[in-house]
């Protein structure tokens, strides 16, 4: 458990025990279950998956691209992740590297093969699109709690099983989005559903979660992860295929000659 979370469950009484959520002002309970969703997906260490990626635009024509993901959990600060895509040929090198910061803007830089450089993502520019893909550069990084501010609205039901669901809003000025409304189930603290709201606060985009599956006894990983942006009408979905833990990446294999490397 990294140690501002840990401070944050102590001095916000969140048992690790599962006991109900203390009641409090709306901000202190969404803050409240946002460190309980981070505390268990915390302890992983690394790990890396393959997953396929299918674009599809306004008329529902779709294309598709085959990548890897490599992640290592950092002590005291977000996640790294190298993102290398295989498929298709015209893609094929492409690399994402990224630092996440749990506070301050994230660090990413992307290698293109064709033009054998490496190209820093601006932090003006993370809320731009990711290889033309619905997500864009901040959805790539790990989600850390420090990375925003809380409300809690209510709790419902969705597709018959009982969610908490609030709000969050970016730290980061930069962010392409005002507020994303999140729907996390009770019983795993596992996301459910984000809509996102862009800088207008107009609804933007819808990220569902489906297929989660339970690795290592105590981590779940959604299969698929679909992006809807309700304003071009092209979605994109994620899924993610052949999880590996502990397979003993170090913080050498996240440098930047690590993008070049990639194949």
């Amino acid at each position: 458990m990294k140690f501002l979370n840990t401070l944050l469950v102590i001095l916000l009484g969140v048992s690790a025990f599962n006991t109900p959520l203390l009641a409090g002002p709306a901000e202190d309970r969404g803050l409240e279950i946002a460190v309980e969703a981070d505390r268990r997906k915390n302890g992983f260490g690394d790990f890396t998956a393959d997953l396929l990626m299918i674009l599809r635009n306004k008329q529902g024509s779709e294309s598709t691209r085959q990548l890897r993901s490599k992640n290592l959990e950092v002590e005291g600060d977000g996640d790294k992740s190298l993102t290398i895509f295989d498929r298709p040929q015209d893609v094929k090198g492409t690399a994402l590297l990224t630092f996440t910061h749990k506070t301050g803007s994230d660090d990413q830089w992307l290698y293109l093969p064709a033009l054998k450089r490496v190209k820093r993502i601006a932090s003006n520019n993370k809320s731009g699109p990711f290889m033309g893909s619905e997500f864009a550069y901040e959805d790539i990084s790990s989600q850390e709690v420090e990375k925003y501010t809380y409300k809690y609205l209510r709790d419902e039901k969705l597709d018959g099983e009982d969610m908490y669901v609030f709000e969050r809003y970016p730290v980061d000025k930069k962010s392409g989005y005002t507020r994303q409304v999140v729907w996390m189930d009770k019983n795993e603290y596992r996301e459910r559903k984000i809509v996102y709201y862009d800088r207008k606060n107009s609804l933007l985009k819808t990220l569902t979660f489906s297929g989660y599956e339970k690795y290592l006894d105590k981590f779940w990983k959604a299969k698929n992860m679909n992006m809807v942006n309700h304003q071009t009408g092209k979605s994109t979905t994620l899924t993610w295929n052949n999880y590996r833990f502990g397979t003993g990446l170090k913080t050498r294999d996240f440098d930047r000659s690590s993008l070049k490397r990639a194949r």
